[in-house]
């Protein structure tokens, strides 16, 4: 069993754990295990256990949050002397000069970047393979890991490293989190330097405790203060399992897990009672706008002949959508109007996070691009609204399937500052209802 992320820091902060032979450890489980979960696009074998061995030596060691701990970055980062693919053979490879504010964050606070994760082409899909591999579930690997932050949640889940990073656009962090039966947290969208697609997408922590999952928001967001959990005082509940304006049915287990945790939280003090916003109908126009264009924007730095033919189509879409000037802030607003209206009677939303189980792990890069995205619509409707409206979403595990074993989860939304309420509530459902921290083990 992988420490947590927390309890490494803790030991290599007080001498008892040296960053060099952590890190070799974590080498160790990839180069056993990522052939069949396909977590990374790029492993740092040599790199790394000379970086751990710089944290191993610096003055201010016994002070380092994530000191010695070594986390999976997404493949969206801007590594020193490492390039950031965005999945796609089709961008430059010319490695970075210097960190980005991630990777500087995370060194700075004594974190050890092993390797870069598998996400799809720009980042669009939630299903997480490329030509060179398949990122796939830990709990049962004909299944997809999720995405797109895939990658990152497949090596959390088979406890390959105890931390990953990922960004979330329409639920490329809660999604993969929710199909791997772990803790993601997309914060609002004030919290983080923003990660693209006109203020949708927003870095954020996979982890499988609430505690390791703030201690790595802190980081990220460089605010020390969100690594305390806080006990929530009682809150207002608001709980749906019916998807916003599509009504598509919701598989009775993931339906189940709101119940459930809808009692424990009950349970402790809060109010749970069942009542959704109104989402207004321009809402799907408003994500699925941006959806297109913000890759159609990222892809002026690719080789458009390169691209995936799925990937071809959905830029196509989003410079038509650009070109006709649909990306329109009053469509957002409309949203916020109805959100606001919603969080002034409530504190928080409860829904579940997938609307449908996660589909069978496959080459879905070589299909067209409406046989993916039917899928991947189908899967997300409780998601993508929340990054439309910028405001703070976690997922967290509440069970797991008695039909195919796959985990089970709730999703947790409020209002824009409510990370630290999030995590509160999520580390009450964890104190209740302990969940298996890695794949098929206690």
């Amino acid at each position: 069993m992988v420490s947590t992320a927390a309890e490494i820091a803790a030991s290599v902060r007080a001498g008892d754990l040296d960053p060099v032979q952590v890190t070799r450890e974590t080498l160790e489980r990839i180069a056993a295990a990522d052939g069949v979960v396909g977590a990374f696009r790029k492993v740092r074998a040599e790199e790394a256990p000379a970086e751990a061995a710089e944290v191993a030596a610096r003055p201010d060691l016994a002070s380092l949050p994530l000191a010695g701990v070594p986390v999976a970055v997404k493949d969206v980062t801007e590594i020193a002397g490492e390039f950031a693919s965005h999945g796609s053979q089709a961008g430059p490879s010319v490695p970075a000069a210097e960190d980005g504010v991630i990777a500087a964050r995370l060194r700075a606070a004594g974190a050890v970047l092993v390797g870069l994760t598998r996400v799809p082409e720009l980042c669009v899909w939630p299903m997480s393979d490329t030509p060179d591999g398949i990122a796939r579930n830990p709990w049962d690997p004909t299944y997809a890991a999720g995405g797109s932050s895939g990658g990152s949640a497949a090596a959390v889940a088979a406890g390959l490293v105890p931390l990953a990073h990922g960004s979330d656009g329409l639920g490329s962090i809660r999604l993969p989190a929710a199909m791997c039966g772990l803790v993601g947290l997309k914060p609002g969208s004030d919290l983080l330097p923003e990660g693209g697609w006109f203020g949708m997408s927003v870095h954020g922590p996979l982890a499988t405790t609430v505690a390791d999952a703030a201690l790595l928001l802190s980081v990220l967001a460089d605010r020390p203060s969100l690594a305390e959990v806080p006990v929530p005082s009682p809150v207002r509940i608001g709980m749906s399992t019916t998807v916003p304006l599509l009504h598509t049915p919701v598989p009775k287990e993931l339906v189940a897990a709101v119940s459930r945790a809808a009692g424990l939280l009950a349970a402790a003090g809060h109010t749970v009672a069942p009542e959704a916003p109104r989402y207004p109908a321009t809402m799907v126009l408003g994500m699925t706008a941006r959806w297109c264009a913000g890759p159609a924007q990222q892809a002026r730095d690719f080789d458009v002949r390169h691209f995936q033919r799925r990937t071809r189509a959905h830029v196509r879409a989003g410079r038509l959508l650009l070109r006709a000037g649909l990306i329109r802030e009053q469509t957002r607003q409309r949203w916020l109007s109805r959100a606001e209206e919603y969080f002034a009677a409530h504190d928080v939303l409860m829904t579940p996070t997938l609307s449908h189980w996660p589909v069978k792990a496959g080459r879905w890069h070589e299909r067209r691009w409406l046989s993916n995205v039917l899928p991947s619509t189908r899967l997300a409707g409780f998601t993508g609204q929340w990054n439309l409206a910028g405001y703070p979403a976690i997922t967290v595990p509440i069970g797991r399937s008695a039909v195919s074993g796959l985990p089970t989860s709730v999703q947790l939304v409020t209002r824009p500052g409510g990370e630290s309420l999030l995590l509160g509530l999520a580390a009450q459902l964890e104190s209740a209802n302990p969940w298996p921290r890695t794949a098929g083990k206690p």
